[in-house]
């Protein structure tokens, strides 16, 4: 009996060991990346790199020095002069489009789901296994026949050509299907029998009891599409439409490193906060909306 219980205090150490070793991996390039917004560039160039902050400046975001190498460049509020807003229309785009994209996406893939899960009718679970389906087609295959459609029906460098394309997910739908089938249908029933109307009784009550699922879907697509550079990449032709990915990619000039990675880390970090802000806010629901999923699923 004590070897086992010294046994499982054994593992339970070396799973804790494992935990903080893995959270190490992500925290040490994000505090990385947190040192190199706020240093000087010639603490940056130094040779073994400092670990701590030596001399903090904002420099990074914004020099009054402007540019005035080898010690000074012009900073993350800078560089974008011929843009309206700098590099906060980027900002605003990114938001926007991540916005919509999640808020839409998140309604159709609900409504899709309440039809799927609470609706009886001849073919649902070949309408089912077709979404479901289509999430095994890679999305590179995609984004010729995307591109052609937007550029006849859309638009190129529009709103909508980042925003209605990206509307359509298989996956959510899926996970939203498996959250509402453990709604009791008895409950739906009364509300009918009430002189609910469908719509009614999934603004009122369908929605209301998968905040959880909304919210955990809700990360996943804000991440995914805050993130996404491949797609603005295709159908972006302006400046003043880009994404926060595309202008991050500008930054990377391997000729112009010594002076122009602060400015690069202090987008990165920026760039960053609105997902973590997130996450922080939803994060009991976030788990909440997993959880359940992954034991009713």
């Amino acid at each position: 009996m004590e070897q086992t219980a010294r046994s499982t205090t054994v593992l339970r150490w070396m799973g804790m060991a494992l935990i903080v070793l893995m959270a190490l991996i992500i925290l040490i390039p994000y505090y990385w990346m947190v040192l190199g917004a706020f240093k000087t560039v010639p603490e940056l160039n130094r040779i073994p790199p400092t670990f701590i902050i030596e001399a903090p400046t904002l420099n990074s975001f914004y020099d009054p020095l402007g540019e005035l190498p080898p010690d000074h460049t012009r900073g993350l509020f800078q560089i974008y002069p011929g843009t309206e807003g700098g590099f906060f229309r980027y900002v605003f785009n990114s938001m926007f489009v991540s916005g919509a994209i999640t808020v839409c996406a998140l309604f159709i893939a609900a409504l899709a789901a309440y039809v799927l899960a609470k609706h009886h009718f001849p073919g649902r679970n070949f309408f089912f296994l077709l979404f479901i389906a289509s999430m095994m087609i890679p999305w590179q295959v995609t984004i010729i026949p995307n591109f052609l459609n937007v550029s006849r029906y859309i638009g190129l460098d529009t709103y909508g050509a980042l925003i209605i394309p990206a509307l359509p997910k298989a996956f959510a739908l899926f996970f939203l299907r498996q959250y509402m089938l453990s709604m009791p249908d008895e409950m739906i029933e009364a509300a009918r029998l009430d002189g609910a109307g469908e719509f009614r009784i999934f603004l009122r009550m369908i929605l209301p009891l998968v905040g959880p699922a909304l919210v955990s879907m809700g990360l996943f697509i804000w991440l995914n599409e805050w993130n996404n550079l491949v797609w603005p990449l295709v159908t972006m032709r302006s400046e003043e439409m880009r994404t926060l990915p595309l202008i991050m990619t500008t930054m990377n000039d391997p000729f112009a490193a010594a002076t122009k990675q602060g400015v690069a880390m202090a987008s990165a970090l920026l760039t960053s906060i609105p997902t973590v802000i997130l996450f922080i806010l939803f994060q009991k629901q976030f788990v909440q909306g997993i959880a359940v999923v992954s034991v009713k699923g």
